[in-house]
């Protein structure tokens, strides 16, 4: 991408050079907190705010709306908007209030820490089968996408017999490819339709799984109780950002670490020290391309110092964000003793992951059993010829052969 003074820049944002950071995004940083631009599909240009500060304003402000996206053709990287339109993703308070309150109900830090026995089954099963299989061995057929998907579809009681045909819906949506548009939009319904089919039974005879702590959930006095068709779409919600984050993080954690012969030698001598080298690790990686969901102004607003106008669309980017050097010092560099900060990988304000001690608790339990069953484990092939995903909005291996 190349810049003029005179022109909005076009930003594909489909930098995919391992895990270095994408150049464009960099250099629309550098020229300044908000920048104007352009996405690959989508009705019109964007503000884009890539500074901690004006990042935590647009995400806290209720002034810049997501809801006021649904039903236009917004500046997107997708040819098919990935959210639907009811989904929690894209409505605002005092909608996204009652949708997060049921939510977060089944992601209490009691009921996580109840789960964390069923992630360790998952990985520990996982790396018996890749141990069994024999060196070597490729890291994102046996723990990466498995672990993600089959722990969430553990978590919301998906029957065994389902769960290839969901990933494979999961898959779809996710294409950037101008002719998946189709094929993604009937995935996203065929995954809403699936998920709307089970919450019934789940409300007739509730287990202790996810949906059925979603759809027996206690709402505000006066709110009503949220409907099949909501519920359906927040299943939706946590495959997609389940499948997405963890999936992603897992693999380029892992290609980090064995690519880093320091830094995993600091955690193998004090493996305590994996859940604040955890946090940095997150804010490091770019784990995706780009942006994701929009916002629109309201009304007029200004945003460190840019005068935004009322219906203007505002792209936040929260890659930049953690890599602003006004809040981490030397921001390009992974120093995994670097005191602990929040970051925005799991978003922020009102539209924070909930699922986000799920996805902690995944990663955690992944990369230490995974360095702990395999102490000598090591990269099978040359750095240089890993091969990374460019079919969609992700960032990750889509290979990642290793022995031991």
């Amino acid at each position: 991408m190349s810049f003029d003074d005179t022109a909005v820049p076009v930003c594909p944002f489909d930098f995919a050079d391992a895990l270095e950071f994408d150049p464009a995004l960099a250099s629309l940083a550098q020229r300044g907190p908000v920048s104007r631009i352009r996405l690959p599909y989508g009705e019109a240009e964007a503000w884009l705010v890539t500074s901690f500060a004006g990042v935590r304003q647009v995400t806290c402000d209720p002034r810049f709306s997501r809801a006021a996206i649904v039903g236009r053709d917004y500046p997107r990287m997708t040819p098919e908007p990935i959210v639907s339109p009811e989904s929690i993703n894209v409505t605002d308070p005092p909608h996204v209030t009652r949708l997060r309150h049921v939510t977060a109900q089944a992601f209490t830090r009691e009921r996580v820490a109840a789960m964390r026995p069923a992630v360790d089954r998952v990985v520990a099963g996982l790396l018996t089968a890749m141990a069994e299989a024999g060196p070597p061995a490729d890291l994102v057929t046996h723990l990466s996408v498995p672990l993600p998907h089959l722990t969430i579809c553990e978590l919301l009681a998906v029957p065994e017999a389902d769960r290839d045909e969901l990933r494979a819906y999961t898959m779809r949506l996710l294409a950037t490819s101008p002719d998946a548009r189709q094929d993604a939009a009937d995935a996203k319904a065929s995954l809403r339709k699936y998920f709307a089919e089970l919450i019934p039974a789940r409300r007739k005879a509730p287990g202790e799984d996810l949906l059925s702590a979603m759809a027996t959930a206690e709402v505000p006095p006066g709110e009503e109780p949220l409907s099949d068709d909501e519920l359906a779409v927040l299943a939706v919600t946590l495959i997609l950002s389940g499948n997405d984050t963890a999936t992603c993080q897992i693999s380029n954690i892992a290609y980090l670490l064995l690519t880093r012969p320091e830094e995993r030698a600091l955690l193998a001598r004090d493996p305590g020290r994996f859940p604040g080298a955890l946090e940095e690790l997150l804010r490091f990686i770019p784990f995706r391309k780009g942006v994701g969901i929009p916002r629109i102004a309201l009304e007029d607003a200004e945003i460190e110092g840019t005068a935004i106008k009322a219906g203007d669309y505002v792209h936040v980017s929260y890659l930049a964000a953690n890599r602003d050097p006004a809040v981490f010092p030397d921001p390009h560099r992974l120093d995994l003793e670097r005191p602990v900060h929040p970051h925005m990988t799991f978003g922020w304000g009102g539209h924070h992951c909930l699922a986000a001690p799920l996805a902690r608790a995944e990663l955690d339990s992944a990369v230490t059993g995974l360095l702990t069953r395999f102490p000598d484990l090591r990269l099978d092939v040359d750095p240089a010829d890993i091969q990374w995903d460019t079919g969609t909005i992700r960032r990750f291996p889509l290979r990642l052969p290793v022995t031991w």
